[in-house]
């Protein structure tokens, strides 16, 4: 069994007058989050307050950029050409970079939001758009992304450190990706979620959605900060991992 596991969630995603999850709760429970760059959510109060929590608990930040589509809070897909992305993930990576080193920290990784997730997972041009965006900036960012896919290969073919990340609260396809959001049995609640959490960060096999069995062992574990039960399933989470003799740290 393995020594320890990351614990994320995706943070700073309020907006305005609109609010978003419990980012100072979480941040006292996870081990390193993933910030919004304003394009899915996210406006500069929030981006450069919950960077000041995440530094004062030392929790680990990252970057998490998406598609332009604010009023779909990223969860669209779209049409959008290599280049193009290219420069919308440089953009927001760069400004998320700045805020944080002003604070006094350093961006420690890349994780994608939304449909740009899964996108760069099946389409091999953008997945290097994506890259080609983060290199110049820091040639030390981790890409945190899905366990299969062109990402991944793009990474391992461009020398990037990839850290391969499992979802406590989706459920999976037999394939290993995720039940995209329209389907039955897309998100998992309560003691589902919980179950299938440890035992991803325990690197056991859990079930896909057919029943099918899947082994995917990932480096870190994500919680939706922007669902309900974020909170207390981040905090059942961490308990148990604990429990089960492993240390929550960063990767």
């Amino acid at each position: 069994m393995r020594a320890s596991c990351d614990l994320n969630a995706d943070l700073g995603e309020s907006y305005g007058a609109w609010r978003m999850g419990d980012d100072a709760a979480l941040l006292d429970i996870v081990s390193s989050c993933n910030v919004a760059c304003g394009f899915h959510a996210g406006d500069p109060s929030t981006i450069l307050n919950t960077i000041d929590l995440a530094l004062a608990r030392n929790v680990a930040i990252g970057a998490h950029p998406s598609l332009p589509d604010l009023v779909g809070f990223g969860r669209r897909e779209m049409q959008i050409a290599p280049l193009e992305l290219r420069a919308a993930v440089r953009y927001q990576v760069a400004a998320l970079q700045g805020c944080v080193r002003a604070a006094g920290g350093r961006l420690a990784h890349v994780k994608a939001h939304g449909a740009l997730y899964g996108m760069l997972a099946r389409d091999a041009a953008l997945a290097r758009a994506f890259l080609d965006a983060v290199q110049p900036l820091d040639d030390r960012l981790t890409i945190v992304g899905p366990p299969q896919g062109e990402l991944r290969e793009a990474a391992r073919v461009g020398g990037f450190r990839y850290c391969v990340e499992g979802f406590a609260d989706r459920g999976y396809c037999a394939d290993g990706s995720l039940v995209p959001r329209s389907q039955a049995g897309a998100l998992l609640h309560g003691e589902a979620a919980a179950r299938q959490g440890l035992a991803l960060a325990r690197g056991e096999a859990i079930r896909a959605v057919d029943g099918s069995v899947l082994d995917l062992a990932i480096d870190t574990l994500c919680v939706h900060g922007d669902g309900a039960e974020a909170v207390a399933l981040a905090r059942a989470l961490r308990l148990a991992i604990e429990a089960a003799g492993l240390k929550v740290c960063a990767t």
